[in-house]
């Protein structure tokens, strides 16, 4: 049995997409991080870090396994399945790249711009636009990248394209568009397509609901 707690966030979409992608059952609890609830003594146990996503898989080979951090949670599933993610060689090396890429670079650009633009307590005109400048580079790094490649990490669907579209499904949150990078609207398209991606979305969407 594989748990989730998650919410409606651009880093749990990548898990939940991966597990319907995997055709993997599980359970999905939501933390509502918009109430502190990720600060709660029972989550800080999870994770001390108090971030979601966080995966236990009750099923795991020795013992049960309480994992955090979505890029190793999408590592560990891939593996689990043996799908998503090439066993060895560059195709792999690949995959690892962009993972890397995305939390080296992608991931805090987006994260950043949006929270200078929307929650700092002052507005700082400086933070705004070097993150803002930011983000908008890296997009350009992968459009131009997508441009000779079919998915990010090469000629087939990986774990590297779920992780870069997790981000990209909330790019209006650093206020983002895909105007001027064709390519990766093009990719994003295709990806938003596919059912388990459409399936994984709907799943978090659920937890920022109104009840």
């Amino acid at each position: 049995m594989i748990e989730v707690y998650a919410f409606a966030t651009p880093n749990s979409v990548k898990v939940t997409i991966a597990l319907e992608e995997l055709d993997l059952a599980y359970a999905l609890h939501g933390i509502n991080i918009r109430q502190g609830e990720q600060g709660t003594t029972a989550f800080t146990t999870l994770n001390p870090n108090q971030k979601v996503p966080v995966l236990v898989d009750h099923d795991a080979r020795d013992e049960k396994l309480v994992l955090t951090e979505s890029a190793a949670i999408l590592v560990y599933l891939a593996e689990k399945t043996g799908r998503l993610l090439p066993a060895t060689g560059a195709e792999r090396a690949r995959v690892f790249e962009q993972l890397f890429f995305h939390a080296s670079a992608l991931s805090p650009a987006f994260g950043q711009s949006g929270f200078f633009q929307r929650f700092a307590s002052e507005k700082l005109p400086l933070a705004i636009e070097r993150f803002d400048k930011e983000a908008k580079r890296v997009l350009h790094v992968l459009d131009t990248l997508l441009a000779h490649r079919d998915f990010v990490a090469g000629d087939h669907f990986t774990i590297a394209d779920i992780a870069h579209f997790g981000w990209l499904w909330r790019r209006s949150f650093p206020g983002l568009t895909l105007d001027d990078t064709p390519h990766i609207a093009r990719w994003y398209e295709r990806i938003a397509a596919r059912p388990g991606v459409q399936r994984g979305i709907a799943r978090v969407e659920t937890l920022a609901a109104p009840n």
